[in-house]
């Protein structure tokens, strides 16, 4: 009995100390604007001596809570950058929780160009859900678009042909400011210039209030342009010097352009508007050699000759919101854009056909294939928004998207003898024309429960493709130009899907974590006509997520999570009917594609030291019915590409990231990631079994030294080790990059200058080698594009703004550019 005594006084201790604890609780809310304001930082400080006793951050929705605090009196205290720090007295009695509801902070609108910064702020921000990186520290890619920024990004890879991957996988689901974008990763990167980005954000095992999409996880791209009171203008010109090396293309690239950004904001209203025009030109050089096998027959036939592109891109976007009281906000948006992409392939061939029994020459040709793609769009959306803000700080979202999209354009292939170039061999061409009109409508809701937060929401999506597609072939001259009907039709494809979602997170000073379950009921519909073929499809799928995060200690996070995803088949991999894409390609898609499905799981360690942060992640994925474009054999000089369900891929692997602050004036930025990439499964009806397995390693380093406030001096480089494919492997890439930039007039006029793909004569940059290979067939293909680009860039500032605007983009039209 004596024992237990000191015991039972220990508890009887604790609990009365436990019991006497207080807690505080809040919302941290913008005056302007009425919209919360996350990672606040709130203290509690003692009156008599001003010495801080606790404090935490406000979460994503501005919500904080101090627990165990001992009762008394108490200065509440908040900080925040752009914000008016804000204190508050407070008395806390025995045991009691005492919620204080909203506190306001004013946003400060003073324009603060008198204070001049040195040194350099951090590349990398680490949160409980993603990892931030910001535009502005990636020099090299000022004046460039928004592919130039996300190369810089560890685990992020982007090869020769614009593909865009994040440990391995390429399938994103994309956010424009908070809005979800179907658009292909690619095409939306390409243009969007890299001026108008405040940030990046990578976000690889989503939580399941984010729309499924995407394999890879999400990339969500922040904009400049602000909410501030008052006017803002930002403007940026764009001009590449004459190529030093065209490749002797039968044009020499142009690259030019120009963005602005205005934005006005009173007390209720906010005017954002952002326009770009960007001509982005590469010339470019492909080297091929193919050969097939049918029967005694062996063809090969390797090409020389011309690879490079034309690109124009044209974006309006215009926003405005209003807010009529603190709990209510409108906003709506409208975004116009056009873009036309020239592919030009112009190629020597060098066809030799012989016995394979007697190895006797059976025929030969010399002939130029004049290859030419265009591919045009426009691209309409308006949105509505209403968000409101109870008093309990529930909130309630809803939205209204609508889009048109037009896409045409066309393949032409003509063949002619080298030897006279007026006798046409052969001559193909394909159109397209698709109207495409989608509809977007969501409604969410959050509420406080249990001290941690509820969501739930509903989103509908319907998207219809109308798509016409002609076949024309001439064989020989003088032959007429005839419609091929077994190549020609239309395809028609319609998308609805329904899903409802529910997630819980909870977040104190030491663990936070959020669960939730998604269900999504899909259905597609794919017919052929005049062909009479219908290819259904209805799916019902759940989507979880868990994420858990532990900080043990102030520098330290310890982080877990798990995602389910899904990656949709793009229209144009549905559609069966064939277009010529090369003299030696004839490609067409798969109606019956069945989506791919992803298991992402990872476990992340964060460690910071002032302004040096390093993270190292371990992380698997495994992808069910991988969508790969395989080869077969259509004719001696023609293989048959195809998308097709390839089986199984699975990937293990370690991704490091660092930013260090070397000195004030030297910043270091490396990132990398290495995994074990491991493909099983067959093609074309079991005739074809193949395991592929290998090592796969990718770098992205970054050095900046700054002299001065108004000087910059950036180097990089991106290395892409070689990748394994269900039928062979793509070659290593890599890409160094130098820029040099100067500011004026307190910041506001900067010029920079950009030494892009730095090839010298004899480094292989800018250059990627993709192999495949069967049974009966063997194809390699070298595209080398240009090097040593220069660029100069301009930018002016008036009054810039200190946060984003939420400017609307196209949604579903431009993944199918």
């Amino acid at each position: 009995m004596k024992q237990r005594l000191p015991v039972l006084a220990f508890l009887f201790i604790y609990s009365h100390f436990i019991c006497a604890q207080a807690e505080l609780q809040g919302v941290v809310v913008d005056a302007s604007t009425a919209g919360p304001v996350p990672y606040v930082s709130v203290a509690l400080y003692r009156p008599a001596d001003s010495v801080a006793v606790t404090g935490t951050l406000s979460d994503s929705a501005g919500f904080f809570r101090i627990t165990q605090v001992a009762p008394g009196a108490y200065r509440l205290k908040t900080f925040f950058i752009n914000y008016k720090p804000r204190t508050i007295s407070v008395t806390l009695k025995r045991g009691e929780v005492l919620k204080l509801g909203t506190v306001l902070l004013e946003p400060i609108n003073a324009q603060l160009n008198e204070v001049t910064v040195t040194g350099q702020r951090s590349d990398l921000t680490i949160k409980s859900d993603r990892q931030t990186y910001r535009a502005a520290q990636f020099g090299s890619a000022v004046g460039g678009t928004a592919t130039d920024l996300l190369r810089n990004l560890p685990g992020i890879s982007i090869n020769a042909e614009g593909e865009v991957t994040q440990r391995g996988a390429n399938g994103f689901l994309v956010l424009l400011n908070g809005k979800p974008v179907q658009a292909n990763l690619g095409t939306l990167l390409n243009q969007l210039p890299a001026n108008t980005i405040e940030s990046i954000e990578v976000i690889t095992t989503p939580s399941v209030r984010f729309d499924p999409d995407g394999k890879a996880g999400i990339i969500a791209i922040i904009t400049k342009s602000g909410t501030d009171r008052g006017l803002s203008v930002l403007v940026n010109l764009q001009g590449g010097l004459p190529s030093l090396n065209a490749f002797d293309n039968t044009h020499h690239p142009v690259r030019y352009g120009t963005d602005a950004s205005l934005s006005y904001r009173t007390a209720r209203w906010d005017w954002a508007f952002s326009t770009a025009y960007l001509r982005n030109d590469v010339a470019g050089r492909r080297e091929g050699d193919v050969y097939t096998i049918l029967g005694n027959r062996f063809t090969r036939f390797p090409s020389l000759g011309e690879r490079s592109f034309n690109r124009y891109t044209l974006t309006n976007r215009l926003a405005v919101s209003f807010t009529p009281t603190k709990s209510d906000v409108w906003s709506a948006g409208l975004y116009y854009g056009s873009r036309t992409e020239d592919r030009i392939a112009d190629l020597v061939y060098t066809n030799r056909t012989t016995d394979r029994q007697t190895g006797l020459l059976i025929g030969q040709i010399d002939y130029f294939n004049a290859n030419l793609v265009r591919k045009r769009g426009q691209f309409v959306t308006a949105n509505l928004d209403y968000n409101h803000t109870f008093r309990n700080k529930a909130t309630l979202n809803t939205g209204f998207l609508y889009e048109y999209d037009y896409l045409d354009g066309f393949t032409r292939n003509l063949n002619v003898r080298l030897t006279d170039i007026r006798d046409t061999l052969q001559y193909t061409r394909t159109t397209t024309d698709r109207p495409i009109g989608n509809i977007r409508t969501t409604i969410d809701a959050s509420w406080p429960l249990a001290g941690g937060r509820l969501e739930a929401g509903y989103q509908y999506r319907f998207q219809n493709d109308h798509g016409t597609y002609r076949y024309l072939n001439q064989d020989g001259r003088g032959a007429p130009l005839l419609v091929i009907d077994a190549f020609t039709g239309q395809a028609q494809i319609n998308n609805q899907i329904h899903s409802l979602y529910a997630q819980y997170g909870h977040k104190s000073k030491a663990w936070e974590y959020t669960a939730g379950l998604r269900f999504e009921s899909a259905r597609r519909e794919v017919d052929i006509r005049p062909q009479g073929k219908s290819y259904p499809l209805t799916l019902n799928n759940l989507f979880p997520s868990l994420n858990v995060v532990y900080r043990p200690e102030v520098d330290w996070q310890l982080r877990a999570g798990y995602s389910r995803r899904v990656q949709r088949t793009s229209n144009l991999a549905l559609n069966p009917l064939p277009e010529r894409e090369h003299s030696e390609t004839l490609e067409q898609g798969d109606p019956a594609l069945l989506p791919e499905f992803v298991d992402l799981g990872e476990a992340v360690v964060t460690r910071t030291h002032g302004r040096n942060t390093w993270q190292a992640t371990l992380y698997y994925q495994n992808v069910q019915n991988i969508v790969n474009r395989v080869n077969s054999v259509y004719a001696d000089t023609i293989l048959n590409r195809i998308f097709t369900n390839a089986g199984r891929a699975r990937r293990l692997g370690l991704e490091l990231t660092s930013d260090l602050s070397i000195t004030k004036h030297w910043k270091f930025y490396l990132g990398g990631t290495v995994y074990r990439s491991m493909i099983a499964g067959q093609l074309f009806q079991n005739s074809v079994v193949f395991t592929n397995q290998a090592w796969v390693y990718s770098i992205n380093a970054n050095t900046t030294v700054q002299p001065s406030s108004t000087w910059m001096l950036q180097f990089n480089l991106n290395y892409l080790s070689q990748r394994i494919t269900a039928q062979g492997e793509d070659s290593r890439f890599f890409l160094p990059n130098l820029s040099v930039r100067k500011s004026f007039a307190q910041n506001r006029l900067s010029v920079m200058f950009q030494w892009q793909n730095i090839g010298m004569g004899w480094l292989p940059s800018n250059e990627q080698r993709i192999t495949t290979r069967g049974a009966t067939f063997y194809t390699t293909t070298n595209y080398i594009q240009e090097r040593d680009i220069l660029l100069l860039n301009l930018s002016y500032s008036i009054r810039q703004r200190t946060k984003p605007a939420k400017l609307p983009t196209n949604e579903f039209g431009e993944k199918e550019f």
